[in-house]
């Protein structure tokens, strides 16, 4: 234990904690660096600037415009602060040296000192500079020369500048004079005549087209362009040409890379006979050299093919044309050939045992060649247009999304929105690829395809996008897209990218134009929960709060939609972790921002004001940013009770809180919340803001969805009850083809009287059918009585060929015609039935049974009524005439019409010695009342009611 201690005693010691560190400034430092407070700024400038140090100068140069600035030190500044800049200068270091630079540009920009004083002063001190030993100090000083000179009039550059850029290019000079001389009259060019240009400056531009040393002549090359835009046309086809041909066949391939961009800058300055008898010769020269060589200006080719091939478009003849698409296809595939596929592979194989290997230079010049190949593809689609893409470019397009580097994939990931803007109609051609490069393992490839991939679903969707109506076709189209985007979320939440990770979340917003109610439901918003609880940055989540909140919002359910705000209810403000209660406080602002306030008083309101008994302080304290927005929503009398709550929800806060930021918090509140007017449900209808105007709008959607869904499910029962209807019809035709032996209705048991009609042909005729019917539907078949009834024989004269013969085929004979009844239908089964009497002539009617005509609506008083005797009526007495009227018109008379009960109208009946032989004769009735019964009785044989036989009793 001794040891132990006393080595880490040693350890300590070693590391001298206690020792002050070296960047702490000694009392003898911090002297020199102090200065009178009583000084001036132009007096402490000028004491600093003569006997400060370092540090103190560079600050005095920083804060030299804003000197000049001050209206009241601007003439003492000039004459007593700027000679001492200038003075200090020559002997400056670096920094000193580039502050000075960048304070220079700045008071020019400004316009703090006139033009004439910034000459004499200000411009000769970068001049001179211009020419320091120091490279990156002469750098900084040639670019504030230049940007100086587009600030300067043209008289000022001509006195002061021009004479001197052209010195510097004299060869006896040294490079970086003739360097900084080509940028300087590549910069004046612009601004002079075109003979002055064609007499100072022409004769320089060409001999340093022709300097020994190739960065003069590479440098001079690039400002050939400014050179022939002041030139103009003519002279350029004359002087500047001839100097571009040779540069693109210098022997340094730096030189040929800058003709080849001045080519590219000067096309659009070129007519069509310099194009085609020039310029285009001398651009497929270029390129064939280069794929030839395969050397360092291959890549700047790739670069530059797609604006050569746009720029000379109008210029080229389909052969030209196809020869430009060829070339680009081999550009395309430089570095893949069959051997060095092979070769990668194996690399590719050793690498994963090993690090990274490191790749050749020729490698390096490949790749770059494929990955500006596939920056150019926008433009090479441009060129050859939507018709022949599928034939010409498809290919190779796909063999860039299946590149086996990942950064030329990424290249074409970043471009791919543009190709499916272009491509139009034909874009689904390209979803294959998509898939592709959503299925990606690198993150740099799936960060540029997503970063464009809302663009990308609008330009698959096609126009139906901006009506937000798809198709059910083009909704499955994307069905594989959909799966694929949200399987990219594993790699992304894999890496430590949290930007992406919220620009992903962001997108699925987006899915609601191209996606079913199902999958939203099914697929979107399990991957949106599921990220919200288990996403470690916050941005991320408040990203997928706010995506899954626009996704409900338009899912056209309401059960689903109520479904998901109670999880996020039940998961967030009821959930254990702080952090989730926290979350659903900005859930809260994401619903007040985006639904309307109907909404989030039905569902969150009262939830949210919960909160204020959390025992985190934080939550509290997060509760009451959200209290004034909570009373904003409120409107009066409707929303009494809600702001009853909110009050109680303050006052807790106010008496019981403990906590003293949350006590700041709710007192800062409180005073916003005074100062807020609750709005009157009267007023705000006769007065509509712009926000009111907007939540009604909102309101007024969340309605319309509603409405939907209730007509979906109308139009859902009624395509049901429709099917139900065919169903029954083909039923009912089925049947009817069969014929009567298909009837439902059951037929008279055998050895029961036939109760056919007289004058029918048959009994088993439509009209014997529908007075079955007829008496079906008015309830007859279900009395009870209906069976004792039924073996009731018929009045009249019995014959002994239909007794016992209910089926019978023989027609009964009759002279007068058979009543033609129609048949029913589905649609006339409501209404009342046309009796068969009517169709008959009155005098002809069939005599019928015994059994009584019951109607609907029973006579109770029948044997009071009076009512005049129809036809084959005996009497005007008794029911019977009521009930023969009641017969003749066709009416069915309910059971119990003939007296106060149905029952009781057959107390009656029993056997007696007098008509012993007769079914449904009258007990305890004489002869002559009999006889007075049968003169009573109507057409129908109706029996008399009980209460006329006791009457006529009494009358005995």
């Amino acid at each position: 234990m001794d040891k132990t201690t006393t080595s880490l005693a040693d350890d300590l010691q070693d590391l001298q904690l206690d020792r002050p560190t070296e960047g702490l400034k000694s009392t003898e430092e911090l002297e020199k660096l102090t200065v009178d407070e009583q000084l001036s700024d132009i007096e402490r400038a000028v004491y600093l600037l003569s006997s400060g140090q370092e540090v103190q100068r560079i600050s005095v140069i920083h804060n030299l415009p804003d000197l000049l600035r001050d209206t009241e030190s601007h003439d003492e500044c000039m004459r007593r602060v700027v000679p001492k800049v200038r003075e200090v200068l020559y002997v400056a270091q670096t920094e000193m040296q580039l502050a000075a630079s960048s304070a220079f540009l700045q008071i020019l920009q400004k316009n703090l000192v006139p033009i004439q004083n910034y000459t004499q002063t200000f411009l000769q001190t970068i001049l001179n500079s211009v020419d320091a030993r120091d490279p990156d100090v002469a750098s900084a000083w040639l670019d504030t020369l230049l940007d100086v000179i587009d600030l300067l009039p043209k008289d000022i550059i001509k006195k002061e500048i021009l004479n001197i850029a052209i010195a510097k290019g004299q060869l006896s000079q040294a490079v970086h004079s003739r360097l900084s001389c080509c940028k300087i009259l590549g910069k004046i060019a612009t601004k002079f005549e075109p003979f002055v240009i064609k007499k100072e400056i022409l004769p320089v531009v060409q001999s340093l087209c022709q300097d020994v040393d190739y960065e003069v002549r590479g440098c001079m090359c690039r400002q050939l362009d400014c050179v022939a835009r002041g030139l103009g046309l003519e002279p350029t086809k004359s002087a500047i040409l001839p100097e571009l041909v040779e540069l693109t066949n210098d022997e340094e391939g730096f030189v040929r890379t800058a003709g080849l961009e001045t080519v590219v800058s000067i096309l659009s300055l070129l007519d069509e006979d310099t194009c085609n008898n020039t310029i285009i010769p001398l651009v497929c020269k270029f390129c064939q050299q280069a794929m030839q060589n395969e050397d360092s200006t291959l890549p700047v080719v790739a670069k530059q093919l797609g604006r050569l091939a746009h720029g000379l478009q109008a210029h080229l003849t389909d052969e030209q044309k196809q020869w430009f698409v060829d070339y680009y296809r081999k550009l395309c595939k430089v570095g893949l050939s069959s051997e060095r596929a092979k070769n990668t592979k194996e690399a590719d194989s050793e690498q994963t045992k090993v690090t990274d290997m490191p790749q050749s230079e020729e490698d390096d010049s490949c790749l770059e060649c494929r990955k500006n190949a596939a920056f150019n593809f926008p433009a090479m689609f441009v060129f050859v247009g939507p018709k022949h893409f599928k034939i010409d470019l498809l290919g190779i397009f796909s063999s860039l999304c299946k590149d086996p580097n990942s950064q030329v994939r990424k290249t074409v990931a970043s471009g791919f929105h543009e190709v499916t803007k272009l491509l139009g109609s034909q874009v689904h051609i390209l979803q294959p690829d998509l898939i592709n490069l959503l299925k990606d393992d690198s993150i740099d490839v799936l960060r540029g395809i997503l970063t464009n991939i809302v663009d990308i679903l609008d330009s698959f969707l096609g126009s139906s996008s901006s009506n937000h109506t798809l198709s059910e076709a083009k909704m499955n189209s994307l069905g594989e897209v959909i799966p694929a985007i949200l399987a990219s979320d594993e790699v992304v939440s894999s890496c430590n990218n949290w930007r992406l990770q919220e620009e992903l979340m962001t997108s699925l917003a987006s899915l609601t134009r191209c996606c079913t109610n199902e999958v939203l439901y099914t697929k979107v918003i399990p991957v949106l929960f599921n990220k919200l609880k288990t996403a470690r940055a916050l941005p991320v989540r408040h990203a997928c709060a706010r995506s899954s909140l626009i996704i409900i919002r338009t899912l056209k359910k309401l059960e689903q939609r109520e479904e998901l705000v109670n999880r996020l209810v039940t998961e967030f403000c009821q959930g254990r972790s702080c952090h989730q209660r926290s979350l659903f406080i900005d859930i809260c602002k994401f619903v007040i921002e985006l639904y309307s306030k109907t909404f989030f008083k039905k569902y969150f309101y009262e939830v949210v004001l919960e909160l204020h008994k959390d025992p985190v302080p934080n939550i509290r304290l997060r509760l009451c940013s959200l209290l004034p927005p909570l009373k904003r929503l409120i409107k009066l009398p409707t929303d009494r009770n809600l702001l009853q709550q909110l009050d109680l929800c303050v006052r807790k806060l106010l008496v019981a809180e403990k906590d003293k930021d949350v006590q700041n918090a709710i007192k800062l509140a409180v005073e916003e919340l005074d100062k807020i007017h609750v709005q009157m449900e009267s007023l705000s209808r006769r007065m509509l803001f712009e926000q009111d105007l907007v939540d009604q709008k909102k309101e007024d959607e969340e309605k319309l969805l509603i409405e939907l869904e209730e007509k979906d499910q109308k139009r859902e029962e009624e395509a049901a009850e429709k099917k139900k209807g065919e169903k029954r019809n083909s039923v009912t035709s089925a049947a009817a083809k069969k014929g009567d032996n298909g009837s439902k209705i059951p037929g008279p048991r055998k050895g029961t009287k036939n109760l056919a009609v007289s004058g029918t042909t048959s009994p088993n005729t439509s009209t014997s059918k529908d007075l079955q019917n007829r008496q079906g539907k008015n309830s007859i078949a279900k009395s009870k009585s209906t069976n004792s009834l039924s073996q009731i024989p018929r009045r009249g004269k019995i014959t002994s060929e239909n007794i016992g013969k209910p089926d019978s085929p023989k027609p009964i004979r009759s002279k007068i015609p058979a009543a033609k009844v129609k048949p029913l239908s589905n649609n006339d089964s409501g209404k009342k039935d046309v009796t068969v009497s009517k169709s008959m002539p009155k005098k002809a009617l069939p005599r019928l049974s015994r059994l009584p005509l019951y109607s609907s609506q029973p006579n109770l008083h029948s044997s009071q009524s009076k009512s005049p005797v129809g036809r084959g009526s005996g009497s005007k007495t008794g029911s019977g005439t009521s009930k023969g009227a009641a017969a003749r018109s066709g009416a069915l008379q309910a059971p119990g019409s003939a007296g106060t009960s149905s029952r009781g109208s057959m107390t009656g009946l029993a056997s007696s010695p007098n008509n012993s032989g007769r079914r449904g004769s009258f007990g305890n009735v004489s002869n002559t009342e009999t006889s007075s019964v049968k003169s009573s009785k109507g057409s129908n044989g109706a029996v008399p009611s009980t209460k006329e036989k006791i009457n006529r009793k009494k009358s005995k």
